[in-house]
């Protein structure tokens, strides 16, 4: 008798909050526009950009060196300002000034629901995933730009303390988009960490806890959902060589976070650099300048 045909069987759909999610994602970031100059600061002027991506129009701000370039870019992501106060390009202002003045073009992304972008509701829901295809889709606007003075075959990401997280999202999502990357006083890459962190003793987000409660469970009522959720268990994708800086006495994101993530990427055999500042907290303080001219070594290299 005839053997039956076995139909395939199809891979489950990952939970739309999760990393895998992101990377089965496709990405449309295209139509970086330069809107309006901000400043001329003699060295680079500064203008308010806008990009299209995930059905948003995401406003940012863009440092461009004097010359003709091309110029390699590095798009920023910052940490966690209230959406409610944020302004355009907010955070990382010596970042901005810097690595402008040595020349780099310097996109920093306003992610959505602040500034000018258009608002997501869902995105502290979404542990914040989505800043991750905000900052991938900048990326992809910047490789499909015609403006003359961007550099689309050397591009990096920098991100600080949320938008260290948000980075290491981004590198596992789209292995390969950058030639490297920073990151400065990272949040974890385990999201239950964030939230216990920063979520659980929050009066303001006691309702969207409560949701998450609900709908697909706290970090001890469903751990894997929250390990699916984070970078750690992708990190083995990242391919780009990467810089961690932290300081010892950061008691926002305490440096055992970094650590943690350092050493999951060396026991994936990545290229991987890790520098502490003895004594700094979260802000650096005084061992800001060491940590950024190490950044330019890093990106130039």
């Amino acid at each position: 008798s005839a053997t039956p045909t076995r139909k395939p069987t199809k891979t489950p759909k990952p939970h739309p909050i999760s990393v895998q999610a992101l990377i089965n994602k496709k990405y449309d970031g295209r139509d970086l526009k330069v809107r309006r100059l901000l400043a001329d600061y003699g060295a680079y002027k500064r203008y308010i950009i806008t990009y299209r991506g995930d059905g948003l129009t995401i406003s940012g701000v863009m440092n461009v060196p004097d010359g003709k370039g091309p110029f390699p870019v590095l798009v920023l992501n910052h940490g966690y300002i209230d959406p409610d106060t944020y302004f355009p390009g907010q955070g990382m202002p010596r970042e901005h000034d810097y690595l402008a003045r040595h020349g780099y073009v310097v996109l920093h992304t306003d992610y959505r629901g602040h500034a000018s972008s258009d608002n997501d509701r869902e995105v502290d829901y979404e542990l914040r995933l989505p800043y991750a295809v905000d900052t991938i889709n900048a990326v992809k606007a910047v490789k499909s730009s015609k403006l003359p003075y961007l550099d689309k075959d050397r591009v990096g990401w920098l991100g600080r303390s949320m938008g260290g997280g948000v980075t290491l999202t981004a590198l596992v999502a789209q292995p390969g988009l950058v030639d490297a990357a920073v990151i400065y006083a990272s949040v974890s890459s385990l999201a239950a960490d964030n939230w216990k962190q920063f979520y659980r003793p929050s009066e303001d987000r006691s309702r969207t806890n409560r949701r998450m409660a609900r709908t697909y469970g706290l970090p001890d009522q469903s751990p894997e959902f929250w390990r699916a959720a984070s970078a750690r268990p992708y990190l083995n994708r990242v391919t780009e060589p990467l810089l961690v800086h932290h300081g010892t006495r950061d008691d926002t994101c305490p440096i055992r976070w970094s650590e943690a993530t350092v050493k999951t990427l060396k026991a994936a055999g990545k290229d991987v650099t890790f520098v502490k500042y003895r004594g700094a907290g979260h802000t650096f303080d005084r061992q800001w300048r060491r940590s950024i001219e190490r950044t330019t070594a890093f990106f130039d290299k």
